[in-house]
């Protein structure tokens, strides 16, 4: 096995400009802190009992759990927003579900979708809402820009 299972869980936010799309992805990975661990993209579960922090400084070149959203446009002047949620159950026992959204627009909207979309998630599986955790970025374009939000699971041990 690779990975452990995560205990704990930090939600994170960047936006660049760049030369280049990837360019511009990239500095939205380093504004958000992100940048300099390998992404491993994973389907939006928090494990039972994860326990959320404050973003961590993650190890050079570490393999990373993630689950992110991420809009890049070059249209310069345009609003680009990513966000966010994770919906937590009232039974510990249960996993959390995260659900990520993004779109040309601002943030404030993006975050309420995707509130929406983690609310309803937990619903589907027939468990009551204890808590929704949301955050959301939005940038104006100047070349080519980049927002990103993000939700990093980590094992504290």
């Amino acid at each position: 096995m690779i990975f452990k299972t995560p205990t704990t869980h930090f939600f994170t936010c960047g936006s660049a400009e760049g030369d280049t799309q990837f360019n511009s992805f990239d500095g939205a990975l380093l504004a958000a802190k992100i940048g300099n661990a390998n992404l491993v993209k994973l389907r939006a579960i928090i494990p039972p009992k994860s326990k959320l922090v404050e973003p961590l400084e993650l190890p050079l070149g570490a393999l990373v759990p993630v689950t992110y959203a991420a809009i890049t446009s070059d249209l310069p002047g345009e609003i680009v927003s990513a966000g966010i949620a994770a919906a937590y159950p009232t039974d510990e026992e249960k996993s959390g579900f995260i659900m990520k959204y993004s779109a040309r627009g601002h943030k404030e909207d993006i975050e309420a979708i995707v509130r929406r979309m983690a609310e309803e998630s937990l619903k589907t599986r027939g468990l009551d809402v204890k808590e929704i955790r949301s955050i959301s970025v939005q940038h104006k374009v100047e070349n080519i820009g980049t927002a990103l939000a993000a939700v990093i699971l980590w094992d504290e041990a």
